[in-house]
């Protein structure tokens, strides 16, 4: 599966030009490196980054605090455009977050205010790993006191960059070299699920998925050592850079 970044940020209207861009960019990029782009499917900074991925071919997903779309364009106020799919949990702004972040492999923090550090209070709690795109107003500002503040382990990663394209470039090679070991709060460490039985023995280095042999997607045979893949598209992006992956 493709890995799903959400973007977390102010949903308010009359954004500076400037930061609009920023949020712009960071969906684009994420669109380029193969990722899915979550939101909360709300307007603001969100928005942005989902017109972003939209425009280069990215798809998105929109996590709706309505019952359906009537209530998340009628009672929400909320758009539709941009955004793939739109799931409807009927949970109500705050409810809807846990889902955000519970969908979302990475979390990027843009700009924000309360409901944007609920939803970095979420991940934070739960082991996420978080980007920080610096240089957007609201709570990027402070997060680092804040989490300083709360004098909590958690296991979650933070990355702060002010540029797109490198943060989401750092993102990705922290999860697929580290974090994946340890996901969330909820996963298992791939060390311990490597000692259960013949269930889940091999790992795909592109996206550190652990599989069983038998049920990989596909594989790969390089000098006697065969390489298992959860799906073609992990093994066509090894193929395209085997430099970049450890197959030991």
């Amino acid at each position: 599966m493709s890995l799903k970044i959400g973007v977390m940020g102010s949903a308010a209207t009359g954004q500076d030009t400037e930061t609009l861009q920023t949020a712009r960019l960071l969906g684009e990029e994420i669109a380029r490196a193969g990722c899915v782009t979550i939101t909360g499917a709300c307007p603001g900074l969100p928005l942005a980054a989902a017109q972003g991925a939209h425009t280069v071919g990215g798809q998105v997903i929109g996590i709706s605090p309505g019952l359906s779309l009537d209530e998340h364009l009628y009672k929400y106020h909320s758009p539709a455009e941009f955004h793939d799919v739109l799931i409807f949990t009927g949970s109500g702004l705050m409810g809807r977050e846990v889902v955000n972040i519970r969908s979302s492999d990475i979390v990027v923090i843009v700009g924000g205010s309360s409901g944007t550090l609920g939803e970095l209070a979420i991940a934070y709690d739960e082991g996420k790993l978080i980007g920080v795109l610096t240089g957007t107003g609201g709570i990027t500002d402070v997060i680092p006191q804040i989490l300083k503040a709360c004098q909590k382990e958690t296991g979650a990663r933070l990355i702060y960059d002010n540029h797109p394209q490198k943060l989401i470039e750092q993102l990705l090679e922290v999860y697929r070299t580290e974090h994946y070991q340890h996901p969330s709060c909820f996963c298992m460490a791939c060390e311990t699920v490597e000692t259960q039985g013949d269930l889940a023995t091999v790992r795909d280095p592109v996206c550190g998925m652990w599989l069983d042999p038998k049920c990989a997607g596909t594989t790969k045979k390089i000098n006697d050592v065969v390489i298992y893949f959860c799906c073609s598209a992990c093994a066509t992006e090894f193929e395209a850079n085997p430099s970049r992956y450890s197959v030991t």
